[in-house]
């Protein structure tokens, strides 16, 4: 029997109403290093919202089993201005722990420390957030994903605008998540990265195009099959519905998707 730490069935979120991502079923099993894929607008940081309990299903279920879950969202929804040091930012990884007032232990202290060597931020810790460069940001956030020690961890766009150096040494913080047998979901848009370090891979424009292997989902006809899915889901496209996508031609329906997800 399949071990999924991830179980969708017939989900749709959306805001106000308005669905964003369409009757997503299938399985992410527990360990797998997963890259979520698509256009802009197709509903990946919608769909890890909805993992993450930000946002409630409009219809349909995300059912997930995991100890702890850590989720990094994109810079863009973070205040810099907010008067912080990076070792307060960091810190936050002890909350599901400690509480937010709890008191730090000498090796909750030691591990802050282990995480900050480990993302290159040793010396950082009483930096303002706000004198940080995108990269060093996104490294004091890895540093408080680390911090959360979860076995489900969520990450939104994790490589935008920061610098190659960086780039690389955070990917193997998470292929070193993977090793470890923590289940990583990653949105991204960089299809070379994706099929060089993610075995897996769910390809969306609002609804589910494949999910599978990696070398499986990010095929040409996948690729144009997505794009007119996300040409026929754009705001005037009317309510969905559940089956082809309008205008998809020959779309994975539900029993090809959940063929190649139980590879995943």
């Amino acid at each position: 029997m399949t071990d999924h730490c991830l179980r969708f069935e017939n989900l749709t979120l959306g805001y106000a109403g308005h669905a964003a991502i369409h009757h997503l079923s299938g399985g992410v099993e527990r360990g797998a290093l997963t890259a979520i894929v698509g256009a802009n607008g197709s509903g990946k940081s919608t769909l890890v919202k909805g993992i993450a309990g930000i946002l409630k299903p409009i219809s349909g279920i995300c059912s997930a089993r995991y100890r702890r879950l850590a989720y990094l969202p994109q810079q863009s929804e973070l205040d810099r201005s907010f008067p912080a040091r990076v070792i307060d930012l960091i810190s936050l990884g002890f909350w599901q722990r400690r509480g937010l007032l709890g008191r730090l232990t000498k090796a909750d202290r030691a591990d802050l420390a282990g995480c900050l060597s480990a993302v290159g931020l040793a010396g950082f810790e009483d930096r303002p957030l706000d004198s940080l460069s995108g990269g060093q940001m996104q490294r004091a956030l890895f540093a408080r994903a680390m911090l959360q020690d979860a076995d489900l961890i969520l990450l939104d766009e994790p490589f935008n605008a920061v610098d190659a150096r960086t780039i690389a040494d955070l990917v193997q913080l998470v292929r070193r998540w993977a090793a470890e047998g923590r289940t990583v979901l990653c949105v991204l848009h960089d299809h070379a990265l994706v099929r060089e370090h993610f075995p897996q891979t769910l390809l969306l424009a609002r609804k589910a195009v494949a999910l599978g292997r990696t070398e499986v989902v990010l095929t040409p006809e996948n690729l144009l099959r997505a794009r007119n899915f996300q040409e026929s889901w754009d705001e005037p496209a009317g309510w969905c519905e559940d089956g082809p996508s309008p205008g998809a031609g020959s779309s994975v329906g539900q029993g090809a998707v959940d063929k190649v997800s139980a590879n995943v």
